[in-house]
Protein backbone atom coordinates (compact mmCIF):
# COMPACT_ATOMS: atom_id res chain seq x y z
CA UNK A 1 0.00 0.00 0.00
CA UNK A 2 1.02 3.59 -0.60
CA UNK A 3 1.83 6.10 2.10
CA UNK A 4 -1.11 6.91 4.33
CA UNK A 5 -3.02 3.80 3.30
CA UNK A 6 -3.73 0.56 5.09
CA UNK A 7 -3.90 -2.91 3.49
CA UNK A 8 -7.14 -3.35 1.60
CA UNK A 9 -7.19 0.18 0.18
CA UNK A 10 -8.42 1.87 3.37
CA UNK A 11 -6.99 5.23 4.30
CA UNK A 12 -5.20 5.41 7.63
CA UNK A 13 -6.72 7.61 10.30
CA UNK A 14 -5.84 11.26 9.97
CA UNK A 15 -3.99 12.40 13.10
CA UNK A 16 -5.88 15.69 12.97
CA UNK A 17 -9.27 14.00 12.83
CA UNK A 18 -11.74 14.35 15.69
CA UNK A 19 -11.67 11.97 18.63
CA UNK A 20 -14.51 11.74 21.14
CA UNK A 21 -16.51 14.99 21.01
CA UNK A 22 -19.44 16.46 22.95
CA UNK A 23 -22.77 16.67 21.14
CA UNK A 24 -24.43 20.08 21.26
CA UNK A 25 -28.22 19.70 21.04
CA UNK A 26 -30.87 22.21 22.11
CA UNK A 27 -33.22 21.95 23.91
CA UNK A 28 -31.86 19.39 26.38
CA UNK A 29 -35.37 18.01 27.02
CA UNK A 30 -38.62 17.78 25.07
CA UNK A 31 -41.96 18.49 26.74
CA UNK A 32 -45.19 17.50 24.96
CA UNK A 33 -48.65 18.56 26.24
CA UNK A 34 -51.78 16.67 25.21
CA UNK A 35 -54.10 19.69 25.35
CA UNK A 36 -51.71 21.96 23.45
CA UNK A 37 -51.55 20.82 19.82
CA UNK A 38 -48.78 23.29 19.02
CA UNK A 39 -46.49 21.38 21.40
CA UNK A 40 -46.98 18.08 19.60
CA UNK A 41 -44.25 19.19 17.18
CA UNK A 42 -40.85 20.01 18.67
CA UNK A 43 -37.58 21.05 17.07
CA UNK A 44 -34.15 19.76 18.06
CA UNK A 45 -31.24 21.91 16.91
CA UNK A 46 -27.92 20.13 16.42
CA UNK A 47 -24.82 22.34 16.38
CA UNK A 48 -21.46 21.53 14.80
CA UNK A 49 -18.78 23.95 16.09
CA UNK A 50 -15.99 21.77 14.72
CA UNK A 51 -13.97 22.32 11.51
CA UNK A 52 -15.08 19.01 9.96
CA UNK A 53 -18.35 17.71 8.52
CA UNK A 54 -20.30 15.55 10.95
CA UNK A 55 -22.82 12.88 10.07
CA UNK A 56 -25.63 12.31 12.56
CA UNK A 57 -28.41 9.85 13.27
CA UNK A 58 -31.40 10.12 15.64
CA UNK A 59 -32.54 6.99 17.51
CA UNK A 60 -35.49 6.57 19.87
CA UNK A 61 -36.60 4.19 22.61
CA UNK A 62 -40.18 4.40 21.25
CA UNK A 63 -39.94 4.86 17.46
CA UNK A 64 -43.64 4.04 16.90
CA UNK A 65 -44.77 7.05 18.95
CA UNK A 66 -42.78 9.66 17.07
CA UNK A 67 -42.11 10.89 13.58
CA UNK A 68 -38.65 12.35 13.06
CA UNK A 69 -37.99 14.40 9.94
CA UNK A 70 -34.36 14.31 8.74
CA UNK A 71 -33.44 11.57 11.23
CA UNK A 72 -30.12 11.17 9.39
CA UNK A 73 -27.94 13.65 7.60
CA UNK A 74 -24.90 15.89 7.56
CA UNK A 75 -23.99 19.02 9.50
CA UNK A 76 -21.45 21.30 7.88
CA UNK A 77 -18.62 22.83 9.90
CA UNK A 78 -19.63 25.75 12.13
CA UNK A 79 -23.27 25.22 11.24
CA UNK A 80 -26.43 23.81 12.73
CA UNK A 81 -29.45 21.85 11.54
CA UNK A 82 -33.04 21.59 12.80
CA UNK A 83 -34.51 18.14 13.38
CA UNK A 84 -38.33 18.14 13.61
CA UNK A 85 -39.92 15.59 15.96
CA UNK A 86 -43.67 14.98 16.19
CA UNK A 87 -45.51 12.99 18.87
CA UNK A 88 -48.19 10.96 17.11
CA UNK A 89 -49.61 8.86 19.97
CA UNK A 90 -51.30 11.33 22.31
CA UNK A 91 -53.19 9.01 24.63
CA UNK A 92 -53.87 9.13 28.36
CA UNK A 93 -51.96 5.92 29.04
CA UNK A 94 -48.75 7.65 27.91
CA UNK A 95 -49.13 10.61 30.28
CA UNK A 96 -46.03 10.93 32.41
CA UNK A 97 -44.07 8.49 30.27
CA UNK A 98 -40.54 9.60 29.49
CA UNK A 99 -39.00 8.32 26.28
CA UNK A 100 -35.51 9.11 25.05
CA UNK A 101 -34.00 10.29 21.82
CA UNK A 102 -30.34 9.57 21.19
CA UNK A 103 -28.34 11.71 18.77
CA UNK A 104 -25.19 9.99 17.54
CA UNK A 105 -22.53 11.75 15.48
CA UNK A 106 -19.46 10.61 13.61
CA UNK A 107 -16.98 12.24 11.31
CA UNK A 108 -17.89 12.13 7.64
CA UNK A 109 -15.31 9.98 5.87
CA UNK A 110 -13.38 9.34 9.08
CA UNK A 111 -14.18 5.64 9.22
CA UNK A 112 -13.95 5.62 13.04
CA UNK A 113 -17.60 5.04 13.93
CA UNK A 114 -19.57 7.03 16.52
CA UNK A 115 -17.47 9.70 18.21
CA UNK A 116 -20.21 11.33 20.31
CA UNK A 117 -23.76 10.80 21.53
CA UNK A 118 -26.37 12.72 23.51
CA UNK A 119 -29.64 11.53 25.08
CA UNK A 120 -32.67 13.85 25.13
CA UNK A 121 -35.60 12.92 27.42
CA UNK A 122 -39.09 13.38 25.94
CA UNK A 123 -42.11 13.46 28.27
CA UNK A 124 -45.84 13.64 27.51
CA UNK A 125 -47.92 15.69 29.98
CA UNK A 126 -51.71 15.99 30.09
CA UNK A 127 -51.81 19.77 30.57
CA UNK A 128 -49.48 22.70 30.29
CA UNK A 129 -48.33 24.09 33.65
CA UNK A 130 -49.26 27.59 34.69
CA UNK A 131 -46.61 30.26 34.06
CA UNK A 132 -45.98 30.70 37.80
CA UNK A 133 -45.49 26.96 38.32
CA UNK A 134 -43.13 26.75 35.34
CA UNK A 135 -41.09 29.74 36.54
CA UNK A 136 -40.81 28.26 40.04
CA UNK A 137 -39.74 24.91 38.61
CA UNK A 138 -37.14 26.48 36.35
CA UNK A 139 -35.76 28.62 39.18
CA UNK A 140 -35.49 25.59 41.44
CA UNK A 141 -33.86 23.42 38.80
CA UNK A 142 -31.05 25.82 37.87
CA UNK A 143 -28.65 27.94 39.85
CA UNK A 144 -26.12 30.16 38.09
CA UNK A 145 -22.60 29.17 39.20
CA UNK A 146 -20.79 31.83 41.18
CA UNK A 147 -17.79 31.88 38.84
CA UNK A 148 -19.94 33.13 35.94
CA UNK A 149 -20.20 36.58 37.48
CA UNK A 150 -17.39 39.03 38.05
CA UNK A 151 -19.63 41.26 40.17
CA UNK A 152 -20.55 40.75 43.80
CA UNK A 153 -23.32 38.29 44.49
CA UNK A 154 -25.51 37.49 47.46
CA UNK A 155 -28.25 35.16 48.56
CA UNK A 156 -31.75 36.12 49.57
CA UNK A 157 -33.65 34.33 52.32
CA UNK A 158 -34.86 31.66 49.88
CA UNK A 159 -31.36 30.78 48.72
CA UNK A 160 -31.56 32.21 45.20
CA UNK A 161 -28.54 33.94 43.70
CA UNK A 162 -28.81 37.59 42.73
CA UNK A 163 -26.19 39.74 41.09
CA UNK A 164 -25.76 43.13 42.73
CA UNK A 165 -25.94 45.13 39.51
CA UNK A 166 -26.85 48.28 41.41
CA UNK A 167 -24.90 49.10 44.60
CA UNK A 168 -27.73 51.28 45.84
CA UNK A 169 -30.88 49.24 45.42
CA UNK A 170 -31.45 45.56 44.69
CA UNK A 171 -34.71 43.71 44.90
CA UNK A 172 -35.43 40.01 44.39
CA UNK A 173 -38.59 39.94 42.27
CA UNK A 174 -39.03 36.18 42.79
CA UNK A 175 -38.75 36.60 46.58
CA UNK A 176 -41.28 39.29 47.67
CA UNK A 177 -40.17 41.42 50.54
CA UNK A 178 -36.44 40.77 50.06
CA UNK A 179 -34.87 44.07 49.13
CA UNK A 180 -32.04 46.41 49.90
CA UNK A 181 -32.83 50.03 50.95
CA UNK A 182 -31.52 53.14 49.26
CA UNK A 183 -28.29 54.61 50.57
CA UNK A 184 -28.63 58.04 52.25
CA UNK A 185 -26.61 59.83 49.57
CA UNK A 186 -28.62 58.41 46.69
CA UNK A 187 -31.87 59.06 48.56
CA UNK A 188 -30.94 62.74 48.93
CA UNK A 189 -30.11 62.96 45.22
CA UNK A 190 -33.47 61.42 44.28
CA UNK A 191 -35.29 63.89 46.55
CA UNK A 192 -33.46 66.82 44.96
CA UNK A 193 -34.26 65.64 41.43
CA UNK A 194 -37.90 65.14 42.46
CA UNK A 195 -38.16 68.66 43.84
CA UNK A 196 -36.69 70.09 40.63
CA UNK A 197 -39.18 68.10 38.53
CA UNK A 198 -42.03 69.29 40.74
CA UNK A 199 -40.85 72.91 40.41
CA UNK A 200 -40.77 72.58 36.59
CA UNK A 201 -44.34 71.34 36.67
CA UNK A 202 -45.41 74.37 38.67
CA UNK A 203 -43.81 76.92 36.29
CA UNK A 204 -46.05 78.61 33.70
CA UNK A 205 -46.03 77.74 30.01
CA UNK A 206 -44.50 79.91 27.32
CA UNK A 207 -46.84 82.71 26.26
CA UNK A 208 -49.03 82.63 29.37
CA UNK A 209 -50.21 86.29 29.76
CA UNK A 210 -51.46 85.74 33.30
CA UNK A 211 -48.05 84.82 34.69
CA UNK A 212 -46.19 87.39 36.83
CA UNK A 213 -42.85 85.58 36.40
CA UNK A 214 -40.17 86.61 33.95
CA UNK A 215 -40.44 84.97 30.53
CA UNK A 216 -37.09 83.22 31.10
CA UNK A 217 -38.80 81.18 33.81
CA UNK A 218 -41.50 79.93 31.45
CA UNK A 219 -41.23 76.30 30.24
CA UNK A 220 -42.52 74.38 27.25
CA UNK A 221 -44.98 71.48 27.15
CA UNK A 222 -42.18 69.04 26.34
CA UNK A 223 -40.21 70.13 29.41
CA UNK A 224 -43.28 69.56 31.57
CA UNK A 225 -43.79 66.09 30.10
CA UNK A 226 -40.16 65.17 30.82
CA UNK A 227 -40.49 66.44 34.38
CA UNK A 228 -43.69 64.43 34.89
CA UNK A 229 -41.98 61.30 33.53
CA UNK A 230 -38.99 61.72 35.87
CA UNK A 231 -41.28 62.34 38.82
CA UNK A 232 -43.21 59.15 38.02
CA UNK A 233 -40.01 57.09 37.94
CA UNK A 234 -38.88 58.51 41.27
CA UNK A 235 -42.28 57.75 42.77
CA UNK A 236 -41.95 54.08 41.75
CA UNK A 237 -38.47 53.91 43.31
CA UNK A 238 -39.69 55.43 46.58
CA UNK A 239 -42.69 53.06 46.74
CA UNK A 240 -40.48 49.99 46.16
CA UNK A 241 -37.91 51.16 48.69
Amino acid sequence: PGRGEEPGGRTAADPSSLSTVPVFVFPPTLEFYAEDQSSHKQVLTLYNPFPRVLRYKVLSTAPLRYTVIDAEGLVRPNSCIDIVTRHRDIRARHFGTTDRFRVEVWEEGGGRGVIGRKDIPATLHPTKPEPRERAARDTTAWRPPAHLFSMRQGRCTEGRWHSHLSPSYVRCFSCPGVQRPLSPGLFSLYVLVGLIALLVLMLPLHGDPRSLLHENLHVSVVQKLVAAYVLGLLTMVFLQA
